[in-house]
């Protein structure tokens, strides 16, 4: 399967990478039924930076992340 295809199950996927990649204490605050599919590029291309980073990031890169994540979230 091609995950640079946006759909709902791709969604799904790269979120709970992110939370995987990101080992946050508490992951239920992210769910990937917070984001829509119009965001999928935005969090694909995030998948893609810790990916690129080998999962080391600087806890300024993970707060800005978190933020990003935040500004996508659908209540928002």
């Amino acid at each position: 399967m091609d995950r640079h295809i946006a759909s709902e199950e791709n969604l799904i996927w790269v979120v709970d990478e992110i939370k995987s990649s990101l080992k946050l204490v508490n992951a239920a605050l992210i769910s990937p039924q917070d984001f829509r599919l119009s965001h999928f590029q935005d969090l694909l291309e995030i998948y893609q930076l810790i990916q690129k980073k080998q999962g080391q990031l600087t806890m300024m890169e993970i707060e800005g992340i978190l933020e990003e994540l935040r500004d996508m979230k659908k209540n928002n």
